[in-house]
């Protein structure tokens, strides 16, 4: 005959003290107290299903009491009457309830703070204002995992309506970005932007406006010298076609960067966009301005500082505002336009080599086996190269006769 088991009570649970070992208390049907040696006591259901004993637990006593456990062991019996493995269903439920946390919001802000470091801060700010603004409204609260295709495609097809089809690919890759870091991390199984290929027509690539005609730089170069305007801004667009870097590194120049005993612009890698350090050589012409404005600004942080602020770096319009006033429209000239410049005439009329006009317009050069170049690389060979070019501008300047472009054999 089997052993009769008397239902527990709470008096009988809290008296019961902790062994050496564990311990049970039996309260029938299968539910049970485990106490620990530490004095845990944790409520367990034992069960058989499919010829095989298992068993769940259902919380701590007494933060679970005696009745909910007895209510959590009567479902549990309810389930295997029905077929259900209990403990199965748990871990599915928990699953789910887990998916259905892990947002599309959630993982895209993990991902964000996760790469943000890496980025400029530009390109940074323009990604999660994108996503805050043309996706979190309407994917952001479903579940990463249960995001499908479609619901994709509705985010983009509203930036599309809207004719800003640029801006509804480069989402498109952000998603795309979102979606791979959750299959990376096991939140996702797998990527529906990438079903969306082909689905919008291609974006117009737009370039920044350049002159490219020696003879258009050269008259360009000669209204720069003409600028009338403050004395901080000339120099800046002065030496922007000498050293030919990005706006951005250009206005945030400071005097610690400037190394004049070795005619160098050494930028940290926090100001370049592929987050490198980079080495400008500075030919004489661009040291001689740099010197014209150390007495005004040296003493300061900034070269080119603002002029409401000299705690600030020149706004970002300035230089633009400046071509504007020599009577260049946005679609003749930017102040991008002057890496084009460089970018195209080193290499059609001076014939220097690509991978050093790469390397100095700050892109990511790769030696024959795949690796990156670093700062230093060929600095001899592009702080000659930078002298020739400033020569050349200087040449263009004053209207001397100038190589033609060379022709296609």
């Amino acid at each position: 005959m089997s052993k009769q088991i008397l239902p527990l009570t709470d008096m009988k649970i809290q008296k019961a003290k902790p062994q050496e070992k564990q311990t049970t208390m039996f309260d029938g049907g299968g539910l049970y107290v485990l106490i620990l040696p530490s004095g845990v006591k944790t409520w367990c259901f034992k069960y058989r299903y499919a010829g095989k004993e298992r068993l769940i637990t259902f919380g701590r006593y007494p933060e679970v009491s005696l009745d909910d456990a007895r209510m959590k062991r009567h479902e549990a019996r309810k389930l295997l009457m029905e077929g259900i493995d209990p403990g199965r269903q748990r871990r599915e439920q928990r699953e789910k309830t887990i998916q259905e946390r892990e947002t599309f919001e959630l993982v895209a802000r993990e991902w964000f703070k996760k790469f943000q470091p890496t980025w400029a801060q530009s390109h940074a700010t323009r990604t999660i204002s994108r996503l805050t603004r043309d996706v979190f409204p309407y994917i952001g609260h479903k579940p990463i995992s249960q995001i499908k295709p479609t619901d994709v495609l509705s985010v983009l097809r509203r930036l599309e309506s809207r004719s800003i089809l640029a801006t509804a690919h480069r989402v498109k890759h952000i998603c795309g970005q979102v979606f791979r870091y959750a299959v990376a991390t096991g939140r996702a199984e797998r990527d529906p932007s990438a079903d969306l290929k082909g689905v919008m027509p291609p974006a117009k690539t737009k370039h920044m406006a350049a002159l490219t005609e020696p003879a258009k730089v050269g008259e360009l170069l000669r209204a720069i010298d003409a600028f009338k305007g403050t004395f901080i801004v000339e120099c800046a667009l002065k030496l922007a076609p000498f050293v030919f870097v990005r706006p951005g590194e250009l206005r945030k120049a400071e005097w610690s960067e400037m190394h004049f005993e070795d005619a160098l612009w050494s930028i940290p890698a926090e100001k370049m966009k592929m987050r490198e350090p980079h080495i400008v050589p500075l030919a004489t012409q661009a040291v001689d301005i740099l010197k014209s404005i150390k007495p005004l600004t040296g003493h300061l942080q900034y070269v080119f500082p603002n002029e409401r602020s000299d705690k600030r770096p020149m706004s970002d319009v300035a230089l633009l505002a400046a071509l504007r006033r020599l009577g260049y429209t946005n679609e003749e000239m930017t102040v991008h336009g002057f890496r084009a410049i460089a970018r195209t005439l080193l290499d059609e009329i001076l014939h220097e080599r690509i991978d050093l006009i790469e390397h100095q317009l700050g892109h990511t050069v790769r030696d024959p086996l795949g690796r990156a170049y670093n700062r230093t690389k060929h600095l001899p060979e592009r702080i000659a190269m930078m002298q020739r070019w400033a020569d050349y501008l200087d040449s263009l300047k004053k209207e001397v006769k100038v190589l033609p472009f060379r022709t296609a054999v």
